[in-house]
C-alpha cells in the first residue's frame, strides 16, 4: 500500500486530497474511474472563467485551425475517398489539439466478445444458456399403444357396386383394396343404418360414407335433377376441409353427372353462392356457420328432400362452440323432409359427440377399428364412446418425439430442426403447429428474413429449399385456398399453421409435424399428428414442451400414446453445418466435447442475435413481435383445468417467453394485459394512442436493469404490484370521500 498525495493551490490557499490505492492491481476500468473523480473535484474547486475569456479562446482555436486549413497540402481524389472513414471532423481536431499529448491515457483494448467476431456488431444480448431451469429426462411410462390395421385384403367389387363407381375409384382415385374402416363402414350405410365412426386419422373414412352415399343417389328413379335440391348433407368445421371434401366428391360423381355437388363457405361471396342454390345442388357441403347464414337470409334454400347427413369431424364442430349452429340445421332438417340416414365420424370420441348421437339419431350404430377385433360394430354407441376415449389410435408408421427446451431457446431450437430437415437433408415437408395467428404472421417473416437470407460468400442454391407457407383463420379466403392447393402440390416445404389445419386435411408427403406450442388436449394431439403417415405411409412428430410441462406426456401415456425423446443439443448441434453462424476462430473436429458444445452454444447465440436484431430493427417488426407475444399468453391461459397443473401462466417466465419471439426482455404491463384485451377496453383510445407513440429512450443503466429483470424476474410479480396499487388509490379515495 503506498501513499498517495493530490495539491491543488487555490487562491485561498491549499487543499490536499489524501487516498491509499494500490497502483499495480488497479484495472484499466478503475484507473479510469479515479481519474474522472480527479477531474470533478479540479473542476469543483477551480474558478470559473469569463465569457469573454471563453470567447477570447474559441476564437483562436477557429484561426488557428483556419491556418492549418490553407496550409494543408491538397490530396488527390482516392486518397480522400480512401482515408474518408478515418477523417476527424473539425470539431474532434479541435478537442484532439486542446489536449497535450503528454496528458493523454492509453488503455488496453477490450477483448472482443463473442457478438463482435467475424465483422458482427457489438450487440448487448443476455446469454441463452444460463437462468435456465434444469431439463429433466423424460421418462415416457411404457404403454399398450392402440394399434389399427389400415389396409385389407377385400376388394370394392365385392361389395356390389355401380361399375361406373369401382373404376372411378381405381382410375381417378388410385384405390384398389379398402381400408378397416371402409369395409366395415360400407356396408353398415348401405344397410340404410345410422352410424357413428370413429377410426384413426388418415384412414379413409371421407370414402367410407362417400361410396355408399354416390351408390344411394344414383340408383334413384327417376334420376336425380338439379331442381330437387339438396338430397345430401356433409357439414364439416373447416374451409380447407370443405372444399378438400367437395373436391373428393367432384371425382367420385364424375361419371355421374346428372349428380351436382356444390361447397358453401365462409370467405366466399353470398351472391354467387345464393345462384348456384337457386341452380340447384345436390351434394351440398357446408361450413356449419354459412350453412346457419343460409338457412336465415336465402329463400332459395329448401331441406325437403334431404336424405343424408353427415357430420365430419363431429366432436371439432361441437369443440368450435358450434352447437346453437347445429341446433338451427338440426331444426331446419327436421321440419320437411322424408327420414334421413345420419353419419357422425370422427378419430376420437368425446361426451359431447355421444350426447350429440344420442339426440339426432335412431338406433345407430357404432363403428370402430381396434388390433385383435378387426370387425368391431356394436348397436349401443352410448356406452362405447366413453369405454373407448380413453385411449386413441395413431398410425402404426408414425414415429413420435418430444424435445424438452427452456423459454428461451425455443425460437433457435425451432429454426434449428427445420435448417436440419429443409435445408440440410431432401424432400421434407414440415407443418408446424403454433398457438395464433399472429405468432403465424411474426414467425413467418423471421424466419424467411433470417433464415432465407443469402450470404455474399455461398451460393444462392444452399438456401433455395427453405419455402414458407402460412394457414391460418385472419386470411381471407382466397390466400387460405392458394396457400393450401400450393402446400398440397410442393415437394418440400414449412406450413406454419394453427389448428385449423389440424382437422381432416389431407397434405401429401408430410414427413414431420411440429407441435412448437403444446395442444390442449390429447385428443387434439391425435389430430394434429395425423397430418402425416396417411394410408399406411411413414411419418415423425415432435413436440415442443418446456421443463414445467413435461408432465404432459403422462396425460399422453394415459391415452396410450408413447413418445420417445430428442436431446436439444443434438437439434442445436445442426447449426455446425451452416458457416453463417461461426463462432470464434475455426471449428477442429479433435477438439473435445466440451468445446464442441461450446462451439455449438455460440452459434446458437449469434443466431438468437441475428432475431433480435431484425426484430428491433424498425418499430414495426417490434411491435409484431410483442403483439404475437401478447397472444401467445392469452392462447396459454386457455388451457382447460384438467391441465392447468402443466400449463398455468404462472409458470411462465415472461422474460424466457420474450426471448423465444426475439425481443430483448419482456415488455412492461405485459402480465397486467394477459387478461385484458386492450382493443375492448373502456380506455382502448389511449391504448391505441400510446401504441403509437415512440418508444422512450433508455439509459445505459435502464437497459442494464430491464436486462437483469427479464433474466431473473419471471415477471408476473408486476401484475400483482397493479393490484396492490390500485388498492392504495382506491384506499385513498374512500380516505378522501369519508373526510
Amino acid at each position: 500500500m503506498a501513499e498517495d498525495t493530490l495539491m491543488l493551490n487555490i487562491s485561498s490557499g491549499s487543499v490536499q486530497f489524501n487516498r491509499k490505492t494500490n497502483q499495480k492491481h488497479l484495472s484499466s476500468s478503475e484507473k479510469w474511474a479515479q481519474k474522472k473523480r480527479v477531474a470533478k473535484r479540479k473542476a469543483a474547486v477551480e474558478p470559473q472563467e469569463s465569457s469573454a475569456s471563453k470567447q477570447r479562446k474559441i476564437n483562436q482555436t477557429g484561426q488557428q485551425h483556419a491556418q492549418k486549413q490553407t496550409l494543408q497540402t491538397p490530396r488527390s481524389p482516392s486518397q480522400r475517398s480512401n482515408n474518408r472513414d478515418t477523417e476527424e471532423n473539425p470539431v474532434q481536431r479541435e478537442n484532439s489539439e486542446a489536449k497535450s499529448p503528454s496528458k493523454v491515457k492509453t488503455f488496453p483494448k477490450k477483448a472482443p466478445t463473442e457478438h463482435e467476431d467475424h465483422g458482427r456488431p457489438f450487440i448487448k444480448t443476455s446469454s441463452l444458456f444460463r437462468n435456465n431451469p434444469e431439463i429433466p429426462d423424460v421418462l415416457s411410462p411404457a404403454v399398450n399403444q392402440v394399434k389399427e390395421k389400415v389396409f385389407t385384403s377385400n376388394t370394392f367389387e365385392e361389395l356390389n357396386l355401380h361399375p361406373h363407381l369401382v373404376a372411378t375409384l381405381h382410375k381417378v382415385l388410385n384405390v384398389s383394396s379398402m381400408t378397416s374402416v371402409q369395409k366395415q363402414t360400407i356396408p353398415v350405410l348401405m344397410s340404410g343404418k345410422d352410424a357413428v365412426v370413429r377410426s384413426q386419422t388418415g384412414s379413409g373414412k371421407t370414402l367410407a360414407y362417400g361410396i355408399p352415399m354416390v351408390q344411394f343417389l344414383q340408383a334413384i328413379q327417376p334420376k336425380v335433377k338439379r331442381s330437387d335440391g339438396p338430397l345430401a348433407v356433409v357439414i364439416v368445421p373447416t374451409r380447407e376441409l370443405a372444399l378438400q371434401s367437395f373436391q373428393m366428391f367432384q371425382k367420385l360423381l364424375r361419371p355421374f353427372t346428372w349428380i351436382v355437388p356444390g361447397v358453401l363457405m365462409g370467405g366466399e361471396k353470398k351472391k354467387a353462392e345464393k345462384a348456384r342454390l337457386r341452380k340447384g345442388i345436390n351434394v351440398l357441403i357446408s361450413t356449419p356457420g354459412r350453412l346457419v347464414d343460409h338457412i336465415k337470409n336465402t329463400l332459395s334454400i329448401a331441406f325437403s328432400a334431404v336424405r343424408w347427413l353427415i357430420l365430419d369431424e363431429a366432436d371439432r364442430i361441437l369443440d368450435l362452440g358450434f352447437e346453437k349452429d347445429l341446433t338451427v340445421i338440426l331444426n331446419a332438417l327436421n321440419t320437411a323432409g322424408p327420414d334421413r340416414q345420419n353419419v357422425l365420424l370422427s378419430a376420437t370420441i368425446t361426451e359431447g359427440l355421444s350426447r350429440l348421437a344420442s339426440i339426432s339419431m335412431k338406433d345407430p350404430v357404432s363403428v370402430h377399428v381396434s388390433e385383435g377385433s378387426e370387425e368391431t360394430v356394436e348397436a349401443c354407441p352410448q356406452a362405447a364412446p366413453q369405454a373407448l376415449s380413453d385411449s386413441y389410435a395413431v398410425p402404426e408408421r408414425l414415429q413420435q418425439h418430444v424435445v424438452v427446451v427452456p423459454s428461451k431457446l425455443h425460437l433457435v431450437c425451432l429454426a434449428a430442426f427445420i435448417l436440419a430437415k429443409c435445408k440440410f437433408e431432401q424432400r421434407q415437408k414440415l407443418v408446424i403447429f403454433i398457438s395464433s395467428c399472429e405468432a403465424v404472421e411474426f414467425l413467418l417473416n423471421l424466419f424467411t428474413a433470417v433464415l432465407c437470407e443469402i450470404p455474399s460468400n455461398t451460393s444462392s442454391k444452399s438456401t433455395s429449399c427453405l419455402n414458407f407457407y402460412r394457414l391460418h383463420g385472419n386470411m381471407r379466403q382466397e390466400e387460405r385456398t392458394e396457400v393450401f392447393q400450393e402446400f398440397s402440390q410442393c415437394k418440400t416445404g414449412i406450413l406454419l399453421c394453427t389448428d385449423v389445419a389440424a382437422r381432416g386435411l389431407d397434405l401429401p408427403q408430410v414427413t414431420w409435424i411440429v407441435q412448437y406450442n403444446p395442444p390442449v388436449s390429447a385428443a387434439e394431439y391425435v389430430h394434429r399428428v395425423g397430418r402425416t403417415a396417411r394410408i399406411g405411409a411413414q411419418g415423425s412428430s415432435l413436440l415442443f414442451l418446456t421443463p414445467s410441462e413435461t408432465a404432459f406426456v403422462d396425460v399422453l401415456a394415459n391415452h396410450n400414446i408413447s413418445l420417445s425423446e430428442m436431446k436439444m443439443v443434438d437439434i442445436l448441434s445442426t447449426l455446425m453445418k451452416d458457416e453463417r453462424f461461426k463462432g470464434r476462430g475455426k471449428w477442429d473436429s479433435k477438439r473435445s466435447a466440451d468445446a464442441f458444445e461450446q462451439e455449438v452454444r455460440e452459434r446458437a447465440t449469434l443466431l438468437q442475435t441475428d432475431f433480435e436484431n431484425y426484430v428491433h430493427a424498425s418499430n414495426e417488426s417490434l411491435q409484431t413481435a410483442k403483439s404475437a407475444l401478447q397472444c401467445f399468453l392469452r392462447a396459454y391461459t386457455t388451457y382447460p383445468s384438467s391441465l392447468k397443473h402443466i400449463f398455468h401462466i404462472r409458470m411462465l417466465h415472461l422474460g424466457h417467453a420474450a426471448k423465444s419471439f426475439g425481443l430483448r426482455d419482456a415488455p412492461q404491463g405485459l402480465a397486467s394485459s394477459i387478461s385484458t384485451n386492450p382493443a375492448n377496453s373502456k380506455h382502448s383510445k389511449k391504448a391505441k394512442d400510446k401504441a403509437k407513440s415512440p418508444p422512450k429512450k433508455l439509459t445505459a443503466k435502464q437497459r442494464v436493469s430491464n436486462l437483469m429483470r427479464s433474466e431473473y424476474d419471471s415477471g408476473m410479480d408486476g401484475q400483482s404490484k397493479a393490484k396492490k396499487k390500485r388498492k392504495n388509490k382506491k384506499g385513498q379515495a374512500e380516505e378522501s370521500t369519508d373526510a
